[in-house]
Formats: structure tokens, C-alpha cells, sequence
């Protein structure tokens, strides 16, 4: 299951925003209003939103400027969650935000709206760093 945010546009370089989204602490910033908890822990975060489980993420992966790559701890529910950075100009630059997760139908069915929202939840809030 593939779930893509609309790209958004920061005011802010490449480089900034890599900066930003490489450390983990900032994605308390990104989360919704509902999050009920969220820790750093090294490579990784933990978050709960009302209603859901909790959740680890673990840096996977730094491309330099342009992409970072956040996968679940767990493989029960493999997943990745991929922030493309790409240059608008000097001094902006556009995000998307893409989600993959090895689902079976009927958990991408029950999770696919609610992933939806926080995905561009997520990428809505970029926005606004």
C-alpha cells in the first residue's frame, strides 16, 4: 500500500529542512494535535496518537539534502516513511511525503484512511516549519 502527500513548499533551503527532519526531535513539531506521547531515543521515536497504538519509527536512511527514510521497528507491520526533499529555489524548497507498508488487504483497508490523514497532516505541518 502506497500512500502519497501532496508536495509542499517551505520556506526554507534544502539544507534546512534536511537539518530539521534529521533530527528526531523535531517531528514532535509535525504530529498531529491528538499525539499523546512522543520520545526520542537515539536513531528512533515512539508516538501514540489518541485511539491508535504506539508506534516506533528508526532512521533508516540519509541521502544528503534530499530524502530521508523512516521505517517501523517492528516487522510486524513493515512500512517505510519517505521525506523527498527537491530545490524550488534558492531559498525554498518543496517536500512529499511517501508511505509504503507491506499490508495484507484487510489491514491496508482498515488503515488506509487514518494513514491517509496523518500523512498529510504531517506534510501539511512541513509547511509551516
Amino acid at each position: 500500500m502506497t500512500i502519497e502527500s501532496p508536495s509542499v513548499t517551505t520556506q526554507k533551503s534544502t539544507q534546512e529542512v534536511f537539518k530539521f527532519l534529521s533530527d528526531l526531535k523535531n517531528f514532535e513539531q509535525l504530529m498531529p494535535e491528538n499525539t499523546q506521547k512522543f520520545e526520542v531515543d537515539g536513531d528512533s521515536f515512539l508516538f501514540g496518537l489518541k485511539g491508535m497504538p504506539e508506534i516506533r519509527l528508526v532512521l533508516k536512511e540519509k541521502t544528503e539534502f534530499s530524502s530521508i527514510v523512516l521505517g517501523a521497528a517492528s516487522s510486524k507491520l513493515p512500512f517505510t516513511l519517505t521525506a523527498k526533499i527537491s530545490e524550488k529555489d534558492e531559498a525554498n524548497s518543496d517536500v512529499q511525503l511517501l508511505f509504503d507498508g507491506d499490508f495484507n488487504p484487510m489491514m491496508a483497508m482498515m488503515v488506509k484512511k487514518p494513514l491517509t490523514k496523518f500523512i498529510e497532516t504531517l506534510s501539511s505541518n512541513i509547511a509551516k516549519i
